[in-house]
């Protein structure tokens, strides 16, 4: 094959390719906000939303973390974040569950850390909400399900919502309009190497 032909097919390919994003952009025409689903078992989940953070600043809107677990507040996310006027951020755990041993107290702390939730949830200023690993309550059954749904079915309509962690429940994901499962292939942990600050915390 000729440059001439090879450059005529690659254009023609490409002319096919325009066509159908343009047509599925068209397609697109809903506007509201999003409930977004990051789980699995692999590495970046917590890190993906954060990112959505950023950009939803750059954008110039209002956002609102909860991070239920974990109980430290060292973590390179929030040492930034919170130093921006527009990011509302809530540590509601008070550490991992075989840290803390104690089902009662988890029970409690995450019911107290809900609560919270629920005004953000009613909060139309916050742009963006993210809940950082809010499946593991879920999954404990420290949380109600079907409040936690209810609740995000009646938020404020153009207020997006993303939700962190392992096991994400089947009706969280229904319900989600985005789900996203991240794969674990390889871990440096695994090795013997520990969270390293910048990129695990």
């Amino acid at each position: 094959m000729t440059d001439a032909a090879r450059t005529q097919r690659h254009r023609e390919r490409m002319q096919r390719k325009k066509a159908i994003v343009d047509a599925s952009i068209a397609r697109a025409d809903q506007t509201k906000g999003l409930l977004l689903v990051l789980t699995g078992n692999g590495k970046g989940k917590s890190s993906s939303a954060f990112g959505m953070i950023a950009r939803a600043l750059g954008h110039g809107m209002r956002v609102g973390v909860a991070q239920f677990i974990k109980g430290r507040s060292d973590t390179g996310e929030e040492a930034f974040f919170r130093r921006q006027q527009d990011v509302i951020w809530h540590v509601l755990g008070e550490g991992f569950t075989w840290d803390t041993q104690n089902l009662e107290r988890d029970t409690a702390t995450a019911q107290r850390g809900w609560h919270v939730v629920q005004d953000m949830l009613r909060d139309p200023a916050l742009d963006l909400i993210v809940l950082d690993e809010l499946t593991y309550p879920l999954k404990f059954g420290w949380l109600d399900l079907g409040t936690v749904l209810n609740d995000l079915e009646h938020r404020p309509p153009m207020q997006h919502v993303v939700i962190t962690g392992r096991a994400a429940p089947e009706a969280l994901c229904e319900a989600a309009d985005t789900v996203t499962e991240m794969r674990d292939s390889k871990h440096a942990f695994r090795a013997g190497i520990t969270a390293q600050p910048g990129i695990d915390l």
